[in-house]
Formats: structure tokens, C-alpha cells, sequence
């Protein structure tokens, strides 16, 4: 049986997060009000465990959001297949391991996406979709091989959009300039230990640290070890510290520059500073299962996590508290935030003149309570007179009875 606890939870500020789990189902949680509780409002797709979604990428802005579905009914833009080298077999085909999609290089009625593969395929294609709903996927693409042997685990690309980090199981952390395809830097494993052992390469999530230098970033192994690297330094780590005994499986950064959010396959989160390595605290409420995504909200001082427990779980970020737990049934594998989301609601007299009703007019339309009449109530004193009386003249008579 897995591990439970029951948590008295606060609520949390409004956000909509979206999480796709392991049948491809991908499910909408909003919470209103400033306190408010997560509930799901919507679910989009068919559950069929071929359709398993490995990761996600979102493009929140408020004007004309557009990404491989729609964030706001669900409805599919683009469906795209044999995504991996185009001289590769539809036979030869392997699972997703990175996906992003572009922000800043998009344009009406187009959109850039860039998918990486476990065999090191990776793919920057731009995606045209016709005003009659019809995608054209002969748009320009070009893809290059980001390793040799081994497999690809984790993928990211920084704020700006012109360089990724690429990782994985016997491949090194290597960082490519997407406008030109090469490789800019590679990682150098660390040395020996003091019993001569070699730990193996085994890499399972990476990002940066900030969105205006690429050259800080950190990177969790599958050997419960937290790396963090400055490739204007040096190509071993700067700082790497353990945390727990179980794989590091997520990691995300904060707004700070220097603060992560880290989660294991026990279902451990915590968060650290990477100047000094040193653990900040441990998120209270314990998971009772392996941690497979982070989140942190754009603007609310709250992150996400999920994973194979089928919990939705949303924190506070100076407390370390719960604000609430969402059970969604499915093992989830990713879970992103919708920022342009808000919970403001407008009168239905408003809706029509534009205007909010201020206090006192939503005082004026409250219906009014009725008054009591004077005779009414001379009637209720009298009848709560002569009742009084009659009680107590029925206590009188067994006192003069016994005398």
C-alpha cells in the first residue's frame, strides 16, 4: 500500500497548471480566489497507454497562444510523426526525451519546435498551420546527431532560445548553439573516488540556472548527486553535493538565479543553494511516490510537482507548506503552468455595460429584509408573558401541597 497523510491545507493563490500523465490524458486544475482549492475542469484526450506523453513545452502568451494543442479548449494544432533524423525507419522510431516550443522565433500562422530523441536525434523544424486548420509540416527543419552511443534522458533550452543542453546515460552533459548546430562545450566526468571507483555517466535532468547566462546550469545523476557547472570555468563541476540515496529524477530553477528545487525517486523535495551547496529545507508532506516533474509559477511564490503517486501537489516556496494535493489517478509525467490565467469574474448586469457594480450598489440590489410590525411583536411579549406566569404557578403547587 502506498503511503498517505492526511494534510490540513491552506488552499493556494489562482493558477491553472496542466498535467499529462502515462494513458495520454492531459487534465486542467484551476484554483480561484486567493485561497482557493484545485479541482480538475477539464480532461482532453483518450486514455490509451501507446499515446503516453514524455514531455511537454507551452507557449503561455496572452496574444494568440498556439502549441501542439491548444491550452484553453484542448483542440490538437499539430500532430507530427517520425519526428527523430529524416533518413531514420518509421520501424527504427524511439521515445521523445526533450521538447520545446519556441517563443520568441514565432510568427503568425507558424510556430518553431525543437524534439530530441533517446538516440540522440535531434530536430529544429518551424510548423505551418493554415487559417483552415490543416498543418503543413514541409516547413524548413534541420537535424543533427547530439551523441554517438549511449542515451539521451533530459533535454533543455535556455530563456533566450539559442542554446540547449543535452544529457543522458553514458553521455555527458554537452551544450549546443542551436543557430549554427554545433557543439559549444562538453562536460568532463569527475575523478575517481578515494577507493579508486568510477562513477558511472548516467545524467536523468538538467537546466539552467538563469535565463541571461547560459553558462550556469545544473544537472541531477541517476547516483543521487546534484552537479552544478560553469562552462566559463572550468569542465568538471564546480559545486556537487548528494541529496538522499535514491536517483535525482527532476530538478528546476528558481527566480533568484541560485536557488533549485530538487525531487527524488522516494518522493523527497527540496531546495538548495548552489553558491555553497548548502540544503535550504526539506518541502513538508512526504510523497509517496517517485517525483517526475517541477514546476515554478512565473508569479505566484508556489511550484508544482507530480509524479508516479498520481498527485498533483502544489507548494509554498518561503514556508516549504502544502497548499494542496490533487488526486488525478494516472501516473503523471510532466506538469506545466498557464501564467496568463486569471479568476476575475464579472457581474451578469455588468457583463452588458462593461462596468464592475461597486460595494454600495451590490448592497442596494441584496434584497431587503422585512420588519416586524409593532402589533407582532406586542403579541410575542404577551405570549411569552403568560407562559412565564403559567410556569410558575405549576412550581408553586407541589411546594404548598408538602406544607
Amino acid at each position: 500500500m502506498p503511503r498517505t497523510t492526511t494534510v490540513e491545507c491552506p488552499g493556494c493563490p489562482p493558477i491553472r497548471a496542466l498535467t499529462f500523465d502515462a494513458l495520454g490524458l492531459i487534465k486542467v486544475t484551476e484554483s480561484r480566489g486567493n485561497s482557493g482549492i484545485p479541482q480538475v475542469v477539464e480532461r482532453w484526450g483518450d486514455a490509451d497507454s501507446s499515446k503516453r506523453v514524455l514531455a511537454a513545452s507551452i507557449d503561455d502568451r496572452a496574444n494568440d497562444p498556439i502549441e501542439i494543442s491548444n491550452p484553453l479548449n484542448g483542440d490538437i494544432f499539430v500532430s507530427l510523426s517520425n519526428i527523430g533524423d529524416g533518413d531514420a525507419h518509421p520501424e527504427d522510431d524511439d521515445d521523445i526525451a526533450g521538447l520545446h516550443l519556441f517563443k520568441k522565433s514565432r510568427s503568425v500562422g507558424s510556430c518553431s519546435l525543437l524534439t530530441c530523441t533517446t538516440k540522440g536525434n535531434a530536430s529544429l523544424r518551424s510548423v505551418d498551420i493554415t487559417p483552415a486548420g490543416n498543418t503543413n509540416n514541409d516547413g524548413a527543419s534541420n537535424s543533427w546527431k547530439v551523441c554517438a552511443a549511449g542515451n539521451i534522458l533530459c533535454a533543455k533550452v535556455h530563456g533566450s532560445e539559442k542554446h540547449a543542453l543535452f544529457g543522458g546515460k553514458g553521455v555527458e552533459v554537452n551544450l549546443w548553439d542551436l543557430e549554427s548546430s554545433t557543439k559549444i562545450w562538453s562536460a568532463k566526468p569527475p575523478p575517481k573516488n578515494s577507493l579508486g571507483i568510477f562513477t558511472p555517466t548516467w545524467f536523468t535532468s538538467a537546466t539552467f540556472l538563469t535565463g541571461d547566462d547560459h553558462r550556469k546550469f545544473v544537472a541531477g545523476t541517476n547516483s543521487h548527486q546534484v552537479r552544478v557547472y560553469d562552462t566559463s570555468a572550468q569542465r568538471r563541476p564546480v559545486i556537487s553535493f548528494d541529496f538522499r540515496e535514491t536517483p535525482i529524477k527532476s530538478v528546476a530553477e528558481d527566480h533568484d538565479g541560485y536557488t533549485i528545487y530538487v525531487g527524488n525517486g522516494s518522493g523527497d523535495l527540496a531546495s538548495f543553494d548552489t553558491r555553497t551547496g548548502k540544503l535550504l529545507g526539506c518541502f513538508l508532506g512526504k510523497c509517496s511516490g517517485s517525483i517526475r516533474s517541477i514546476a515554478r509559477h512565473p508569479d505566484h511564490p508556489v511550484i508544482a510537482s507530480c509524479g508516479l503517486d498520481s498527485y498533483l501537489r502544489l507548494w509554498d516556496v518561503k514556508t516549504r507548506e502544502l497548499l494542496s494535493a490533487t488526486f488525478l489517478k494516472q501516473h503523471l509525467t510532466c506538469v506545466v503552468f498557464d501564467s496568463n490565467f486569471s479568476d476575475k469574474e464579472v457581474a451578469p448586469d455588468a457583463q452588458n455595460t462593461g462596468e464592475i457594480p461597486g460595494e454600495d450598489e451590490q448592497e442596494a440590489l441584496k434584497p431587503a429584509k422585512r420588519k416586524k410590525s409593532s402589533e407582532e411583536m406586542k403579541g410575542k411579549k404577551k405570549k411569552s408573558r403568560d407562559d412565564g406566569s403559567k410556569k410558575s404557578k405549576k412550581k408553586s403547587r407541589p411546594i404548598e401541597s408538602e406544607e
